[in-house]
């Protein structure tokens, strides 16, 4: 069996404004109607494929279940990364994982953010690689460059793809213009895809010969991990022992039991706006323009509204990204895309909350977004979904009125118990100790206005919690 090793930290500041730390962006439907973490559960599920094992932090715990249950899929485990410390240490505490779980099982570790269009294709190519990861290789996948691409690192085999594993020769760090034309013209040349392939026990002794310094810390974090509804968290003491190193450099560019299997079948890691214009459909002249937007005489532009009631329209671009949220606008040069990062640093200088936070904020129960703010009021769209609860709670600062328009609420308020359908609501006074409930089947949505002298999130003094929340 083969346990995909889905990682899924990462903040997505290249595909800002849609993907941002709170909701970055394997989280987002980019390039179909799923989103990219489920195409990967997905494309790394079926015969011969265990459940998959998750590695994310606390923050994206419950957005990781609810979309992996949105298409039927459970998982083995979901650790939790106290804090990001690049790929090598969260590879490792899979492995550790696994060896007191499923030791004899293959583990294939792949990014959640990249797409690969052909889902059996590359499950064949994971199949042409099993026999040398019995065998102790390490094994990772090429892509078969199609153009000189600067902002992928490259493999370098020991000759010729002929479909099966290659060994490999070194890694190469993203080169230049020049360099990248060599390579693609030198046909010995793949883009590293960052996913790899190996048995539990040929990845451990890879670590305890190349990177021993992490075995200590990583190990302490699995065996002092603690189970919480359902995930496992790594203790945060010890993770902070391990080095911030990728998998990269802290095992495989020192290992000498490397195979490459080269895949030619369409990939991407999104990267940057232009990479999602090139994955997406595009007119005769070059325009991609989603369902909101309205392109004229333009020509090889992104045109890209995330929100039914914004209407954006293009007139005479060439080569241009434009991409509308509701609280935040891209527009840029095609050939800057990889600038989009100085942006959110940008941002994040001028202390703007659109650097990091995304308009709709995710719960466990659902979510909810701003619609109006002034000085003493704020108006939110709350959806809970079928089963949920906020917590019981009450306010310091704020009174609340709910108006229910979608569904029904089960509300307490104090000791007074209401169900509450469309068009009916409720006052919540300051104070008063209240929940809002969904004991329906379908998304309970209602409108609540806020008033007060104070209406920031942390005005919330929780008494029960069924997601374990301080």
């Amino acid at each position: 069996m083969i346990t995909p090793i889905l990682l899924c930290g990462g903040s997505g500041t290249r595909l800002w404004p849609l993907s941002r730390k709170s909701y970055p962006k394997q989280f987002v439907p980019l390039t179909g109607q799923e989103t990219l973490f489920q195409a990967s559960a997905r494309r790394l599920s079926g015969e011969g494929y265990a459940a998959p094992l998750v590695l994310t932090n606390s923050d994206f715990r419950f957005i990781v279940t609810e979309q992996l249950s949105e298409i039927g899929i459970d998982p083995g485990a979901i650790l939790i990364e106290p804090e990001g410390r690049n790929t090598a240490p969260a590879i490792l505490a899979a492995a550790l994982w696994l060896e007191r779980t499923a030791p004899d099982n293959l583990m294939l570790v792949a990014p959640s953010d990249h797409v690969v269009p052909d889902a059996p294709a590359f499950r064949a190519a994971v199949a042409q690689g099993i026999a040398a990861a019995e065998a102790g290789q390490l094994v990772t996948f090429g892509i078969t460059p199609d153009r000189p691409e600067t902002g992928y690192g490259y493999l370098e085999l020991d000759g010729p793809p002929d479909g099966g594993p290659v060994p490999l020769r070194r890694f190469v760090e993203k080169p230049d213009a020049d360099s990248a034309a060599q390579m693609l013209a030198s046909g010995n040349f793949l883009w590293n895809a960052g996913i790899f392939l190996f048995s539990v026990k040929a990845i451990l002794q890879a670590f305890r010969s190349h990177a021993p310094d992490l075995i200590v810390p990583v190990e302490r974090a699995v065996e002092t991990a603690k189970p919480d509804l359902g995930f496992l968290r790594l203790d945060p003491g010890a993770w902070a022992g391990a080095e911030d190193v990728s998998i990269d450099y802290a095992v495989m560019e020192k290992a000498d039991n490397l195979s490459v299997v080269p895949f030619a079948g369409g990939w991407s890691d999104l990267g940057g706006w232009d990479a999602v214009w090139r994955e997406t459909p595009q007119d005769a002249r070059g325009v991609s323009a989603s369902d909101h937007a309205t392109a004229i005489d333009c020509e090889n532009t992104l045109l890209r509204s995330e929100d039914a009631r914004l209407e954006l329209v293009g007139i005479g671009l060439k080569n241009t990204i434009a991409v509308a949220m509701p609280d935040a606008v891209l527009v840029a040069d095609a050939s800057r895309a990889q600038d989009v990062k100085k942006a959110v640093a940008a941002l994040k200088a001028k202390q703007s909350k659109q650097a990091t936070a995304f308009p709709m904020d995710h719960r466990p129960w659902g979510w909810f977004e701003s619609l109006a703010v002034g000085g003493r009021f704020q108006v939110k769209r709350i959806v809970v979904h079928p089963g949920q609860a906020l917590s019981l709670q009450s306010h310091h600062h704020r009174s609340e009125h709910w108006i229910v328009v979608a569904g029904t609420a089960r509300v307490t308020v104090d000791d007074t118990v209401t169900l509450l359908s469309e068009n009916q609501s409720v006052y919540i006074p300051l104070g008063a100790v209240h929940r809002l409930e969904n004991p329906g089947k379908v998304d309970m949505v209602l409108i609540e206005v806020q008033t007060g002298t104070y209406l920031g999130e942390d005005d919330i003094v929780r008494y029960e919690d069924v997601y374990a929340r301080d």
